[in-house]
C-alpha cells in the first residue's frame, strides 16, 4: 500500500498542469514521470477508479481456458517472449479459439508506462498491433537517451501505426489515464501476487516465465482436464 501512496502521490503533486514538461528542442513535450514522487508526497483521497480500464483480449472471450500475461515493454525477457513464443501460442491457440488471452501491462518504469499509453491510444483497437511495434523496436527506444527522446521514439512507433500527430499528444498527456493505469497495475499485481515480468496465470494459477514447450503441456492439461 505504502508503494501504491507514493505512486499516487507523484501524480497528485504534478496535477494535470504540471504533467508536461516541454521538450526545448521542438514543440512537443514529455510526460512527467508519475512512478516517482517526492519523500512528502502524500496519497490521493479515496481509492482510483479503475474500472474504465479495458483489458486488453484476443481469442475466444468465451473459453474455458483464460491465460493472463503480466508483461512490460521495457522488458527484455518479454520482448523475447513476443518475437517467439508469442507467436506459436497465437497461431495454436489463440487464432484457433482454444483459449482466452489477456495482456495485462506492469510499470515497472515511466518508459513502459508511456509505451502502453501509446499502444492504448484511441480506444486500443490497434493495441496489439502497437505492442508488437514496441516490442521489436524495444532496444533502439529504450536506448534513445534523455526521456524526450525515448518519448520521441514512442511517438513515431505511434505514427507508423497510423496514430495521427494530435491524438498522440492527446494519449501521453492525459494524466487521469496515466493515474489510472498505474493503479490498475498496482491492483492486478496485488490480487495475482505478480514480482516479476513476463508472468502468466493459467485459470488462476500463477507460472513464471518458461519455454513454450513447458506452457503448450500446461495449456492441453487446462483444456484437458
Amino acid at each position: 500500500m505504502q508503494r501504491r501512496n507514493l505512486i499516487l502521490g507523484g501524480i497528485a503533486v504534478a496535477g494535470l498542469g504540471g504533467w508536461a514538461l516541454t521538450n526545448n528542442m521542438g514543440g512537443n513535450s514529455t510526460p512527467l514521470n508519475p512512478l516517482a514522487s517526492p519523500a512528502n508526497a502524500q496519497s490521493t483521497s479515496g481509492d482510483v477508479d479503475t474500472s474504465a480500464i479495458m483489458e486488453m483480449v484476443a481469442g475466444n472471450p468465451d473459453a474455458a481456458v483464460t491465460l493472463i500475461e503480466y508483461a512490460s515493454f521495457t522488458c527484455p525477457h518479454c520482448a523475447r517472449f513476443h518475437d517467439g513464443p508469442f507467436k506459436q501460442l497465437k497461431a495454436d491457440y489463440i487464432d484457433t479459439g482454444k483459449i482466452k488471452f489477456i495482456y495485462r501491462e506492469v510499470y515497472f518504469d515511466r518508459y513502459g508506462l508511456w509505451a502502453s499509453m501509446i499502444a492504448r491510444c484511441n480506444g486500443g483497437d490497434r493495441f496489439f498491433g502497437i505492442a508488437d511495434l514496441i516490442y521489436k523496436g524495444q532496444a533502439e527506444w529504450t536506448r534513445a537517451g534523455e526521456p524526450a527522446a525515448i518519448v520521441d521514439e514512442l511517438r513515431k512507433i505511434g505514427r507508423l501505426a497510423g496514430l495521427e500527430n494530435d491524438t498522440i499528444e492527446g494519449c501521453l498527456q492525459d494524466a487521469d489515464f496515466a493515474q489510472n493505469l498505474v493503479a490498475w497495475d498496482e491492483a492486478n499485481r496485488a490480487a495475482d501476487g505478480i514480482s516479476s515480468t513476463p508472468s502468466f496465470m493459467i485459470n488462476g494459477q500463477q507460472h513464471s516465465n518458461m519455454a513454450y514447450p513447458e506452457m503448450q503441456q500446461l495449456l492441453d492439461a487446462a483444456l484437458n482436464g
